[in-house]
């Protein structure tokens, strides 16, 4: 099992950055990929970004050119520095792992707001 703990939203205006943090601990050993999603109100939650084994990412459009994730493999945390930020990327930001035996893992999320 893992456990997830998001940190780093918050209240930005447009054009501002935010950088987004993911504690894993458990079993993080195991872990195949790490992803962010989000979800805005009254939408459905999408992917935003992925990293996978040693490093492969993956990125929505949306984030592509604007947003980064990392991985830290000895802090057992992932990143997302989100730059340039507009007003529809505004929602609630969750972190997802998933494990060798294709379990999956979300945190509770974490709030980014943008203002225009």
């Amino acid at each position: 099992q893992v456990h997830l703990v998001e940190s780093g939203g918050g209240l930005v205006q447009t054009g501002g950055s935010l950088r987004l943090s993911c504690a894993a601990s458990g079993s993080v050993a195991s872990v195949r990929a790490f992803t962010w999603f989000r979800q805005a109100t009254g939408k459905q939650r999408e992917l935003v970004a992925s990293i996978i084994g040693d490093g492969i990412t993956n990125y929505a459009d949306s984030a592509k050119g604007r947003f980064t994730i990392s991985r830290d493999s000895a802090e057992n945390t992932v990143s997302l520095q989100m730059n340039n930020l507009k007003p529809e990327d505004t929602a609630v930001y969750y972190c997802n792992v998933i494990l060798s035996n294709t379990n999956s893992y979300w945190g509770p999320g974490t709030q980014v707001t943008v203002s225009s």
